[in-house]
């Protein structure tokens, strides 16, 4: 199964996902059997076709959520049977509950912590439902700067020794897939976005680890091929590196294009990424 298939297998997922896929049709979509397209789905993904649905429909409720009349409605019409599975999921996939993000997720407290990484400094800043916060630089004093840049009416403050054991997990996560052997992250997030944002950086989340798309190719997925510039524009403004992966992301040219966070950090993390993965050997 090519790259272009799994695209073909992902696009369907997400403009189907509220419905109960079964895995011997998406597996006829690619020509293999279910179990040989459940395994190369997964070591393409980084998540069994199963996972990649319910990822695809927390997405989708995300965007209900800040146009839906209701929380419940929200919920159905994302294709959740019930609300009871949805908080189920709430702290590992969505990061706040729906009710909290539909407000915006006001009134939050910030803590943050800066580590080394192989592409310099990276400092976290999380909630205490999810990452909020994850940026590159050269001096830690800059990155908690533009911590309160992005959060100014937030309370924020180090996180407090010694560090709770879901950070370790968080960090250890990190270090793992920017050294290219955990090429999937399912982190927790708790980020604020327009309804806009919020599609392009759950589409960024789809590109398979390794494979860069173009921003047309970007707008395109998202059924707005003449939003190209608006797309570029979200992938700027992306407060969290890695867990939404807008480094993915090149000019239709090939060229590396723009990454607010500079471009010999892209560079590393497509090369590091193109070793370990299966993606367009073509690109760059």
């Amino acid at each position: 199964m090519t790259n272009d298939h799994i695209q073909t297998v992902c696009r369907y997922i997400e403009s189907h996902s509220d419905e109960n896929l079964k895995l011997s049709g998406l597996a006829a979509m690619a020509g293999l059997s279910p179990f040989h397209f459940q395994r190369t789905f997964k070591a393409a993904v980084g998540l069994t076709p199963r996972q990649y649905a319910e990822a695809a429909r927390m997405g989708t409720l995300k965007r209900t959520l800040r146009r839906s009349r209701d929380v419940t409605a929200a919920v159905y019409d994302a294709g959740f049977g019930s609300s009871s599975r949805v908080y189920e999921r709430a702290d590992t996939r969505l990061g706040m509950t729906p009710k909290q993000y539909r407000r915006g997720g006001q009134g939050v407290s910030i803590s943050h912590v800066t580590v080394q990484s192989p592409v310099g400094l990276m400092t976290i800043g999380a909630t205490d439902r999810g990452l909020c916060f994850l940026q590159f630089g050269d001096r830690e004093d800059q990155l908690i700067e533009e911590l309160r840049h992005e959060y100014p009416n937030a309370q924020i403050a180090p996180l407090a020794k010694p560090h709770p054991p879901e950070l370790h997990r968080w960090i250890e996560a990190l270090t793992r897939h920017l050294a290219g052997h955990q090429p999937h992250l399912d982190l927790p997030l708790d980020i604020r976005a327009t309804a806009f944002q919020m599609r392009v950086w759950n589409y960024l989340q789809s590109i398979p680890y390794g494979d860069v798309q173009s921003y047309g190719e970007v707008a395109a997925g998202i059924g707005q091929p003449t939003a190209v510039r608006a797309v570029a524009r979200a992938c700027a403004t992306n407060r969290v590196a890695l867990v939404i992966p807008c480094h993915r992301v090149i000019r239709g040219t090939g060229e590396l294009g723009g990454y607010r966070w500079g471009l010999a950090r892209k560079r590393t993390l497509i090369d590091t990424e193109r070793r370990f993965g299966t993606g367009r050997s073509s690109a760059l």
